[in-house]
């Protein structure tokens, strides 16, 4: 008969996950842990970093950087590079936003002018908008002389275009792609 004098206890460990001292790759908003946020901020000022100096921003390996670069591509949170370029240089440095009207929204009307703005390289951005018009445009020209030449011969060339309202704009007060994350 044993003696109660050698009880044997079992302790059950859960394995570990991190290193000593490292924080855990905890998914938070959108299903991306910390280190995934931080390769993204770090993406998002500077496109051109080398995979090592990002590794070293985000204190991992080269390898696993590289790997979590991959996947975020894939997965499609990383849609692209691109460098920004200085309007004012390249003879751009008037943006204007135009407001449109399609004379129908009816949904051949609609894709007529989608596909009609998608060939257009003076227009930069074009959204659908919920409100008292249908399109936002945004463009670049170099001054009121080339906007208006761009309006008769792009805007209102383009189909089921109603009315149009303009907006120079004076001064450019925030500028950035960059998602806060």
């Amino acid at each position: 008969m044993p003696s109660s004098r050698h009880k044997s206890r079992v302790v059950l460990k859960s394995p570990r996950r991190t290193a000593p001292g490292a924080e855990p790759a905890q998914a938070t908003r959108f299903g991306l842990d910390r280190i995934d946020q931080r390769i993204l901020r770090v993406l998002q000022t500077d496109g051109r970093i080398t995979n090592l100096q990002l590794a070293q921003q985000v204190h991992l390996s080269p390898t696993a950087v590289l790997e979590r670069v991959k996947r975020l591509t894939r997965e499609r949170y990383i849609l692209g590079y691109e460098a920004r370029l200085n309007p004012l240089r390249l003879g751009a440095g008037m943006l204007v936003f135009i407001e449109v009207l399609l004379d129908r929204t009816a949904p051949d009307v609609m894709e007529s002018f989608r596909a009609a703005v998608q060939v257009r390289p003076e227009i930069l951005e074009c959204h659908l908008v919920a409100g008292g018009f249908d399109y936002l445009i945004k463009t670049r020209v170099a001054d009121m002389g080339a906007y208006r030449e761009m309006l008769a011969s792009v805007i209102w060339a383009l189909p089921g275009v109603r009315e149009t309202r303009t907006y120079a704009v004076m001064e450019e007060v925030k500028n950035t792609a960059q998602l806060p994350l």
